[in-house]
């Protein structure tokens, strides 16, 4: 007698189907497996199966490679080859999650795929006798199937009579796949060469398309692109300029903010604004906001708030403060002195310049002042 898969019945409706299963697997004939046209809720309990894998082994792969994605990371911008960058640690964490996220998820989708074609659905097992018998044609469309599969001691009869009590149409007896040649080394290597002649294949047309037809879409040449020369007009941009002014606020390499060490070191220091309306109005403003309050508001005569109080602020229109450099009152407002305490952090470096600049322009209206008197 020839091999036995199994016998497969049809039956009319889900719910048909359903009703079927309990009865047959009380009678314990053979391993149940279902056939469906679309997903029947609740088969998979009446089968007793369990609930599928896929996701815990999607969970623990996309576990693996984020911590694998972060392991490697870290080892090679901190161990291996550390680099400074933007300021921040070597082993700075938060550079490292766009590559774990792309890990996760090529993980996880290849556990999914090959986790379930491979390990549940028993691949590659191409030949399975449902595949080639008269009722797939009904499983494809509106018929549902019930398989009594062989396991152990097997009766092919007492599974046909089962399933026709329980309810079924047609009863077809499978009868068991071939047995394929067993895998050779020839065979792997006809294979691999058969791979390896389809990848050079594709190479070699990619190669004569990208020769022949270099700037078609979505080819594209380094040497065809759209590209702005340094100091070329451009209508594309507000202000017309080619060439990007620096972001507000960068600093230039070399021009790092000047550290001062002493008053004698901010002596030698010379004011690099000019003087224009606008510094000396933002001069102005500074002035009246952090100066005034001890040294008054000069040239009125208003008595300061810190003469009110005892203190003794420094005269900014002596003739001697008249003569002081520009870089030792700057020196003084970065480095503080006496009473006065630093500005250094609440004073931006340009608007220290504006300041000395309106000092000096109140200055010179006082010398013009001094020199008019008899």
């Amino acid at each position: 007698m020839a091999e036995v898969f199994g016998v497969l019945g049809l039956f009319e409706s889900a719910d048909a189907l359903l009703a079927a299963i309990p009865g047959l697997r009380a009678r314990n004939l053979g391993r149940l497996e279902a056939y469906t046209p679309y997903p029947v809720h609740g088969l998979e309990r009446a089968l007793g199966q369990r609930r599928s894998p896929v996701g815990g082994m999607v969970l623990v792969m996309g576990i693996l490679g984020a911590l694998t994605a972060l392991a490697f990371q870290w080892w090679v911008s901190a161990v291996d080859y550390p680099l400074v960058t933007g300021g921040k640690a070597a082993g700075s964490w938060q550079a490292f999650v766009p590559i774990m996220f792309e890990i996760t998820v090529l993980s996880a989708t290849f556990t999914a795929g090959l986790g379930m074609l491979l390990l549940l659905n028993r691949l590659p097992f191409f030949n399975h006798p449902v595949l080639h018998s008269r009722a797939i044609r009904g499983i494809t469309r509106d018929r549902f199937a019930l398989a009594v599969e062989a396991e152990g001691a097997f009766d092919p009869e007492a599974a046909s009579a089962a399933l026709a009590a329980s309810g079924a149409r047609e009863i077809e007896v499978l009868p068991a796949p071939g047995r394929g040649e067993p895998l050779t080394a020839r065979s792997i290597l006809d294979v691999l060469a058969g791979i390896a002649g389809a990848c050079l294949v594709a190479g070699f047309l990619a190669y004569w398309v990208v020769k022949l037809a270099p700037v078609l879409p979505p080819v594209s040449h380094m040497l065809d692109q759209p590209r702005l020369d340094p100091q070329r007009p451009s209508a594309f941009f507000r202000d017309g300029r080619g060439m990007r002014p620096p972001v507000p606020g960068t600093v230039a390499r070399g021009c790092l903010p000047i550290r001062l060490a002493s008053p004698e070191a901010a002596a030698l220091l010379v004011n690099p604004l000019p003087r224009t309306p606008e510094v000396l109005a933002r001069g102005r403003a500074e002035f009246e906001v952090r100066c005034a309050v001890c040294h008054g508001v000069l040239g009125n005569g208003i008595p300061t708030l810190s003469a009110a109080y005892g203190a003794k602020p420094a005269n900014l229109m002596t003739p001697a403060m008249r003569q002081t450099p520009d870089g030792t009152i700057y020196g003084v407002i970065v480095l503080g002195k006496n009473a006065m305490p630093s500005y250094a952090a609440d004073l931006p470096e340009a608007d220290r310049w504006a300041v000395i600049h309106y000092l000096r322009a109140l200055q010179r209206a006082q010398n013009a002042r001094d020199e008019d008197l008899p």
